[in-house]
């Protein structure tokens, strides 16, 4: 599905549309489009902190991204709602493992109904200080 198509379905800009073709042209495959909304980036910010901002801004519409989701996932099997969370840390940061910052994270229910409402797995990512 064409990603404006996405947006005019879901009634919300992404913050990047990516669209990739195949590199062959035997057999032909469509063109992927990707979607997405983004948070801060680069974030050092706690994973809770960072998904809860995105769930917030997005939790309005979650059932349309469920319903999309449900449909792009009839037509062709696989997941097509991820909620991709990368995390980098920095020498800013506050050390994990200290009071203010604890080693782990936590999903509190509205999270977890979100995630059931959009269809969505969760992707988490987290890079140390040499990238």
């Amino acid at each position: 599905m064409p990603a404006a198509e996405m947006t005019a379905r879901l009634a919300l800009e992404p913050d990047r549309i990516t669209v990739m073709g195949s590199k062959l042209s035997d057999p032909p495959h469509p063109a992927v489009h990707l979607w997405r909304v983004d948070g801060p980036p680069r974030s050092s910010l706690p994973l809770d902190d960072m998904i809860l901002t995105l769930v917030e801004r997005l939790y309005p519409y979650a059932e349309a991204i469920g319903d999309l989701a449900g449909e792009l996932d009839r037509r062709e099997p696989g997941n097509s709602a991820t909620l991709q969370v990368v995390r980098f840390f920095t020498d800013e940061a506050p050390a994990a493992g200290t009071p203010d910052r604890p080693l782990g994270w936590h999903l509190d229910r509205h999270v977890l109904d979100f995630l059931r409402a959009t269809r969505a797995e969760l992707d988490v990512d987290e890079y140390g200080h040499d990238l």
